[in-house]
């Protein structure tokens, strides 16, 4: 099972959007008649820094996470559940159905509005300490202004208050044994805390003459970490609740991996969520299990019954143990392949031993957007050009002529689509 997951507030940048405006100028248009200013220009020319404003950095995002989602439509297979981490959850629900791309543009830029108006606040993230130590640590320095906002993942958490109460008690968390950093969020005020209450209140007027559709696709919501209930006036009351709650991160990934979701794609102009959903995900793996022989074959009865674990035992004794050696056939299923540490370039070398194997082309971005072992073999299983396909016995005929493994390495690149034909061309020539 799939989930698509929308980023939220802090992930605003100059140019985002930039490939995706040409694409779909209707929503751009659309968005330009809500907010009676372009859309466009404010998200790559960011004008008089007009992006560090609360007012105008939610309905950017929001537009920006809908390219992103028209992309996803036309080019990924749909989704099983949606989230979205605070801000995200409004794309999230329009995805699903809630509301048309207009209502929730206009019910994001009043809700930025409501929230740039209470000053005074701000939040921070703390990195490296459990729950338990950072509330003993604020009790044990009488920070009672101060609560944490966003339990992003296990040791990971956004605490939001005064700017004085944050300033007087970074000193201390940086000396809390542990911790890896305190570090300031791009936000206007305390959000999600409850000096966010008046504005949660007005919101909540506001949200009581909103039409809320049937979702088509569950939606996981922040404050409760579960799927909203098909009742509207449920929906409107999460809605407003949510400005002056916490952000329960960490429980809606973890109801989604319950729920059988293995693969999460990320829709918008960060990766933020997905280093979150990889840390939960290894916060909450079990003791793993004794490593299988790899001199032992599965009979052909135990893959005619699990087809799915033998693919899963392929991908790592065919695609992972090439590439990193032994430790790879005990490598957690569910574990992120970044966690292998070649970075990036990982995704294109087992892109690259996944095409060889299989015997047909898989590009790179298959490979990162089904991050581990369990998510890959779902995704393959449901591919009827891979799906029980063995390894070819020779490589293609064109290859074949071939000895120089570079000049292999450079065709098998450019036949799964990491090199142009033109690229692929001039690298065998500055070869000879």
């Amino acid at each position: 099972m799939r989930c698509y997951v929308f980023p939220g507030q802090g992930t605003q940048k100059k140019g985002m959007g930039r490939s995706l405006f040409g694409r779909f100028p209707d929503l751009r248009r659309r968005a330009d008649r809500v907010l009676g200013y372009p859309i466009e220009e404010l998200c790559l020319e960011n004008p008089e820094r007009r992006l560090s404003d609360t007012a105008y950095a939610q309905p950017a995002i929001y537009v920006v996470n809908a390219l992103h989602w028209s992309a996803a439509q036309e080019d990924l297979p749909p989704a099983d559940f949606f989230a979205g981490h605070s801000l995200g959850e409004y794309s999230a629900l329009f995805a699903a159905g809630a509301f048309d791309f207009e209502t929730g543009l206009t019910l994001v830029r009043r809700r930025a509005e409501l929230m740039s108006q209470v000053s005074g606040g701000a939040m921070a993230a703390v990195v490296g300490l459990s729950e338990q130590i950072v509330q003993e640590t604020l009790k044990r320095h009488g920070a009672t202004g101060v609560v944490i906002a966003n339990y992003n993942a296990p040791e990971q958490f956004v605490l939001s208050g005064s700017r004085e109460e944050l300033a007087r008690i970074k000193p201390v968390f940086e000396q809390v044994e542990g911790v890896r950093g305190f570090v300031p969020v791009r936000v206007s005020g305390p959000f999600h805390a409850p000096a966010m209450a008046p504005a949660a209140d007005r919101f909540r007027s506001l949200l009581a003459s909103v039409e809320v559709g049937e979702l088509r696709t569950p939606v996981i919501s922040n404050v409760t970490g579960r799927p909203f209930g098909p009742d509207a006036q449920e929906v409107r009351d999460l809605l407003a609740d949510q400005i002056a709650q916490p952000v329960r991160w960490t429980d809606c990934i973890r109801y989604l991996r319950d729920a059988g979701v293995s693969a999460f794609t990320e829709l918008g102009e960060s990766k933020v969520l997905t280093s979150l959903i990889d840390r939960i995900t290894t916060a909450q793996k079990p003791a793993p299990e004794p490593a299988p022989d790899p001199r032992r074959e599965l009979t052909a009865q135990e893959a005619a019954s699990d087809p799915r674990r033998d693919l899963i035992e392929r991908i790592k004794r065919e695609i992972l143990q090439p590439e990193i050696g032994d430790e790879a056939l005990g490598f957690d299923e569910d574990a992120s392949f970044r966690q292998l540490g070649l970075n990036s370039i990982i995704y294109v070398r087992l892109a690259r031993r996944a095409g060889t194997v299989l015997g047909v082309p898989v590009k790179p971005d298959v490979i990162f957007q089904h991050r581990s072992c369990a998510a890959l073999a779902d995704y393959l299983l449901t591919r009827d050009d891979i799906a029980g396909s063995a390894p070819p016995e020779a490589p293609p005929a064109p290859l074949r002529e071939y000895q120089d493994e570079r000049v292999t390495a450079l065709l098998h690149d450019c036949a799964n689509g990491t090199l142009s034909v033109d690229r692929t061309i001039e690298a065998i020539r500055a070869l000879a």
